[in-house]
C-alpha cells in the first residue's frame, strides 16, 4: 500500500468484509490493510459500503447493503435507534455484546499493555439488560410551537423527539414527558443554544431503584422561571413518587449541562438509594452510578479482589461520594478516601455518617498529592484501590503506588485502553496482574468496565 495515498476514494462504493469492532461499536473492515470504520456493521459480516470520509490513516463508510449477516445480528427494538446517539449495539444480541466486550478488553491488554496470558474472565452481564438507568438528563427544544424532549441525533445538536428510552427506568421517561407537558402548558420557552435565548435547557430525573424516590431537576438559562409556583404544584400532583424538585441555573453559553447555582424549589435536597446494604444520599449534582444493580456486581468484584481480613489499611483514590470506600470499610480496619471535588467529599462524609461507618476518613485533593502526604505521615496502605476517570491514573499516582509497595492494587476502570496502559506501568514497577474481570455496566452501548487484581511481586 502506498502510505501517501489511501486505497479508497470518497463517494465510491466497495464490497468489504468486517473483521472487528472499534471501542465505540463501529465495524472494522480493511482494504489493503487500510482500516474503514462503519456504524451498524458487525464482525463476520460482508457488505457494500459507501466511503463518506477519507483520512490519512483510516476512512469512514456508510452501510449500503448487507451481503452476509452475523449470526448475532438482531433488529434493534428501539424505533429511533439509528438516529439517536445514546446506544451503539442494539443491533447485536446481548450474548454477542458480552463476547465483543470481552474481546475488546483482551485486545487492548495484549496490544497496549503487552500483557500476555493474563486471564480475562467472561463479562458479567445483566439478566435483564433493559430499563437499567436511574438518571436521565434530557435536552429540551422547540418544534412547531411546542416543546420536545429527547437525545441529540448522532454527530449533531438536533433533538430527536423521544417519548421513551429503552435503557431508562420507566419512571424517568414519565418524569421527563410530564415536566415537558407542564412547562409547555405554562408557556416556558426552550433554550436556543445558537441565539442564547429561552429558558428551559434540560430536564433531569433521578430515581432510587430501592427506595422509589424521585428527584426532578429543571436546568434553566435564567433564574426566572415563568409560573414557577404553578409548575411545581402540578409536578407534585402529577408525580406521586417525587420527593425533590430542584432548579439549576446555567447562564453560560456552553455544552456543559449544569451551572453553579442550585436551589430546592420543593421537598428535600436529597433522595436516597441503596447499593447492597449501603445507603446513599443523592443530590442534584452528586456523582452516583447510573446502574446500581451492576454497580454492586462491580464493587463486589473489587471487594473480592482486595481479599480483606479486617486488619488492613486501604486507600481509595478517586473516591467520589465514597461508594467503593464504604463497601471496603465494611471489611477493612481503616479506609482513606481522596477526591478532588469538594462537594463529592462532603457527600462521602455524609454517606459514612448515614451508614454509621466510623473507620472511613476522607480528604479533598489530588490523589497524586494527598496519598504521598499520607505516606510521609506514616500512613501506609496494605491495599490501594483506584477508580479513575476515562483518562486513567495520573503518572505521579502510579509512581507513588510503586514507591509505597502495597501488597495489592485493585484497579476499577471505565476505559480498558487506559487500564491496559496503566497496568503496563505497574507491571514494570514490580506488580503482577493476576486477573481481570469485565463488568457490563451499560448494556447496548460500547462501554465496558473492568476490575484488575494486581499483587506485588515478591
Amino acid at each position: 500500500m502506498n502510505a501517501l495515498k489511501p486505497p479508497v476514494q470518497k463517494n465510491e462504493y466497495y464490497d468489504v468484509a468486517f473483521e472487528d469492532m472499534t471501542h465505540d461499536g463501529a465495524g472494522v473492515a480493511k482494504i489493503n490493510g487500510y482500516p474503514i470504520f462503519v456504524s451498524n456493521a458487525l464482525p463476520d459480516e460482508k457488505a457494500k459500503i459507501k466511503i463518506i470520509k477519507v483520512n490519512k490513516g483510516y476512512a469512514i463508510g456508510r452501510l449500503i447493503e448487507l451481503q452476509k449477516e452475523s449470526d448475532y445480528r438482531v433488529d434493534a427494538p428501539c424505533p429511533i435507534y439509528k438516529q439517536c446517539g445514546g446506544c451503539q449495539l442494539q443491533h447485536l444480541t446481548y450474548e454477542g455484546q458480552l463476547l465483543a466486550k470481552r474481546k475488546q478488553v483482551q485486545g487492548v491488554m495484549e496490544r497496549i499493555g503487552k500483557l500476555q496470558g493474563v486471564p480475562v474472565h467472561p463479562v458479567l452481564g445483566m439478566a435483564e439488560p433493559w430499563r437499567y438507568r436511574n438518571k436521565a438528563q434530557v435536552p429540551i427544544g422547540e418544534r412547531e410551537g411546542g416543546l420536545v424532549a429527547g437525545f441529540y441525533q448522532q454527530r449533531s445538536h438536533e433533538i430527536i423527539d423521544m417519548k421513551e428510552c429503552m435503557i431508562q427506568q420507566e419512571t424517568n421517561d414519565t418524569v421527563v414527558q410530564t415536566v415537558r407537558a407542564i412547562c409547555e402548558k405554562y408557556g416556558v420557552r426552550a433554550y436556543d443554544e445558537k441565539k442564547h435565548k429561552g429558558t428551559l435547557r434540560h430536564v433531569m430525573s433521578r430515581y432510587g431503584l430501592v427506595t422509589n424516590e424521585t428527584m426532578v431537576v429543571l436546568i434553566t438559562r435564567t433564574e426566572e422561571l415563568p409560573n414557577k409556583k404553578k409548575i411545581v404544584e402540578e409536578i407534585v400532583a402529577a408525580l406521586p413518587g417525587v420527593k425533590s424538585i430542584v432548579q439549576n441555573v446555567n447562564q453560560k453559553k456552553t455544552n456543559v449541562i449544569f451551572g453553579d447555582k442550585t436551589t430546592v424549589l420543593w421537598g428535600e435536597e436529597y433522595i436516597y438509594d441503596y447499593i447492597g446494604d449501603i445507603k446513599f444520599a443523592i443530590s442534584a449534582r452528586s456523582f452516583y452510578q447510573v446502574n446500581p444493580e451492576q454497580t454492586k456486581v462491580l464493587y463486589d468484584t473489587a471487594l473480592n479482589y482486595a481479599e480483606l481480613t479486617g486488619e488492613e489499611t486501604v486507600m481509595d483514590a478517586y473516591c467520589g461520594i465514597g461508594t467503593i470506600t464504604l463497601f471496603l470499610a465494611q471489611k477493612a480496619k481503616k479506609v482513606y478516601g481522596v477526591e478532588i471535588v469538594p462537594e463529592a467529599i462532603d457527600d462521602a462524609r455524609r454517606n459514612a455518617e448515614l451508614n454509621e461507618i466510623d473507620n472511613a476518613e476522607f480528604e479533598v485533593g489530588e490523589a497524586e498529592v494527598v496519598i504521598p502526604n499520607w505516606y510521609k505521615q506514616g500512613i501506609k496502605a496494605d491495599v490501594i484501590v483506584v477508580d479513575p476517570p476515562r483518562k486513567g491514573c495520573d503518572e505521579a499516582l502510579l509512581n507513588t503506588i510503586i514507591d509505597m509497595k502495597p501488597k495489592k492494587v485493585v484497579y476499577v476502570s471505565c476505559n480498558p485502553a487506559t487500564l491496559a496502559r496503566d497496568l503496563r506501568v505497574l507491571e514494570d514497577g514490580g506488580y503482577k496482574t493476576v486477573e481481570i474481570q469485565p463488568v457490563d455496566m451499560f448494556p447496548h452501548t460500547a462501554h465496558c468496565e473492568a476490575v484488575a487484581k494486581l499483587e506485588l511481586k515478591m
